[in-house]
């Protein structure tokens, strides 16, 4: 199936797109129709938001805008297309792929937020026990090891997170179930008085909870 649905980062806060260029490819309309269109009814469009681009180059070695339309914006771009065969068969493609998109991104959402009480708890268990300040990353390390296979600052390093955000937002709704589950675990034997390195051995001998990948992000580069 051809993608149609993008997001600039992998952020639990992306807002899903679609563009110009890709309208115009699978409406079977020409490029230049379709911008047409956009610089026509950009005011419109901009009820729904700024209307954003990337400047990609061209096959002919020039440089062009290909805009990027939230859902809204697209969905209003289409209803000015003549209803042919091929905008119709666009058209329920890119509501699916939409929905699915924002679905993911709502169940990340409502996983993220299960962590944060799930979070607590173990930090929570650290402070109770008096341990060392040093192990809030000990154990944070732990859960996403155990959990996904690999470090935070890997995760970091291969999806682009900024030094100042949480990898948490980054994750998927299946590797974020992994890591509350792991620090659910970390936090019930902490408070079992099990000391650091029998809960490594312990959640390190049932193996990896979600294996992930560390493939990286789809980006785009936008301007105004």
């Amino acid at each position: 199936m051809d993608e149609l649905v993008f997001i600039e980062n992998e952020s639990i806060d992306a807002v899903p797109f679609t563009t110009s260029d890709i309208v115009a490819e699978f409406s079977k309309n020409s490029r230049e129709s379709i911008m047409r269109l956009i610089r026509k009814y950009t005011q419109d469009l901009q009820e729904f938001g700024k209307v954003r681009f990337e400047i990609r180059a061209m096959p002919s070695g020039q440089k062009a805008k290909n805009y990027h339309l939230n859902k809204e914006q697209a969905t209003l771009l289409i209803t000015y297309l003549d209803n042919t065969a091929p905008v119709r068969k666009f058209k329920k493609e890119l509501v699916r792929q939409f929905f699915s998109m924002e679905s993911e991104l709502y169940a990340r959402r409502l996983e993220r937020q299960n962590g944060k009480a799930i979070r607590l708890s173990m930090t929570d268990a650290i402070k109770e026990k008096g341990l060392s300040p040093h192990f809030y990353r000990h154990y944070t390390e732990l859960a996403y090891k155990s959990a996904l296979g690999f470090t935070a600052k890997q995760l970091r390093d291969a999806r682009g997170i900024k030094k100042k955000a949480s990898p948490l937002d980054f994750l998927t709704a299946e590797e974020l179930a992994a890591v509350n589950e792991r620090e659910q675990q970390i936090a019930m034997l902490i408070r079992l008085d099990v000391d650091y390195q029998a809960v490594k051995e312990l959640v390190t001998r049932q193996g990896v909870i979600y294996q992930t990948t560390l493939k990286l992000p789809k980006t785009a580069t936008t301007g105004v």
